[in-house]
């Protein structure tokens, strides 16, 4: 086993009023090695926290997404951020594009909870793929650009559909993923889960939690382009001229809880799909960006992240290099324990070495 390489800890000091929300973070973005983005896998906003030394983030700012995109459903259904990224002035997210199905209650009776378990959920705000201007810190609906004034920026969002979107359409067809996005199966059964982005111009890197096929998990590459100032569209890409490119990876099991650019590497958080702890290991990927259509990779193991039991499941990754200038990964965790918790609205996060 490769040693987690623990370095330090550091504080995310949110307002008081996020006190529920910090335990189930599910995405997280350093930007100008000073603003942490963060989602909730149970909200429809968007965190900002600022850094204020080198142990401590905080200034919490708090953005609704209905504010600058208008969402398919009421504020107060969840979009289950899973993914940020930044690049050329804009802050995109992606939700999780999943079914729900109902948990086990433990003040219900065992023939409630069982008719639960049953009960599956569609929820619109979840399809949500998208990106924000972001200038200086600040997110806007629109504004100009900081470079060239005569070019506007807006926030825009893929096109949504009545399955979700026009990506989920596209996909229902596919012979890998088709079969269990028409089956409604939802993300923690091994069903259709995005959990991380990437963005290189204006190509789009997906990474799935879920399903993984025999060991092999699935990053979905898309080519986006705007139709007008508030919608984005899928261009056709790659030699076969679909809407989409599947790149498989192995994983020894495991399906994507994060993605993140280091260099011309991609770092693979991965993780279980079903609802278990661990095992938690962080892959390297080379030459991403030049993938071809339908091929096989085998990414190099560079970590492994402790996990708890029925906690302390590691949900996001960014690159961090405040203090050192080393290669060290923030990670932030779902469910976190108990220690972790700080007043009522810090929380700690870990930051780890690793090795090229």
């Amino acid at each position: 086993m490769l040693s987690t390489n623990l370095v330090k800890q550091v504080l995310l000091d949110f307002s008081s009023f996020y006190g529920e929300y910090r335990q189930n973070l599910s995405a997280i973005l350093l930007t100008d090695n000073k603003y942490l983005w963060l989602g909730s896998d149970e909200t429809s906003t968007i965190e900002r926290l600022s850094l204020i030394d080198d142990k401590t983030f905080g200034q919490h700012q708090h953005y609704q997404v209905g504010n600058y995109i208008s969402l398919p459903a009421p504020e107060d259904e969840e979009i289950d951020i899973e993914g940020l990224a930044y690049i050329d002035n804009y802050l995109w997210f992606v939700g999780s594009h999943s079914w729900k199905r109902k948990k086990v209650k433990d003040d219900a009776s065992d023939t409630k909870n069982i008719q639960r378990l049953s009960k599956i959920e569609f929820e619109a705000n979840r399809y949500i793929l998208g990106k924000i201007p972001l200038i200086d810190g600040q997110l806007y609906k629109s504004c100009p650009h900081p470079q060239d004034p005569n070019i506007q920026l807006s926030a825009a969002k893929l096109e949504l559909s009545p399955k979700g979107n026009t990506l989920v359409d596209a996909l229902l067809t596919d012979p890998h993923l088709g079969s269990f996005i028409k089956s409604q199966i939802p993300s923690k059964d091994n069903g259709f889960d995005i959990e991380g982005i990437v963005v290189c111009e204006n190509r789009v890197f997906l990474g799935l939690r879920g399903p993984v096929l025999r060991g092999w998990a699935i990053i979905i590459e898309l080519e986006l382009t705007n139709t007008n100032s508030e919608l984005l569209k899928l261009n056709p890409i790659g030699e076969n001229n679909q809407l989409y490119q599947k790149h498989f990876v192995f994983l020894n099991g495991l399906g994507i809880r994060d993605i993140c650019v280091d260099g011309e590497s991609l770092l693979i958080l991965a993780g279980p799909t079903m609802d278990l702890d661990g095992p938690v290991r962080v892959y390297r990927l080379d030459n991403w960006r030049n993938l071809s259509a339908d091929t096989l990779s085998k990414p190099e193991l560079i970590m492994n992240i402790p996990f708890g039991d029925g906690e302390e499941h590691a949900e996001g990754i960014t690159l961090f290099q405040q203090t050192t200038g080393a290669d060290e990964l923030l990670v932030v965790y779902d469910s976190p324990a108990a220690v972790r918790l700080v007043g009522d609205g810090g929380m700690t996060a870990d930051v780890f070495q690793f090795h090229h």
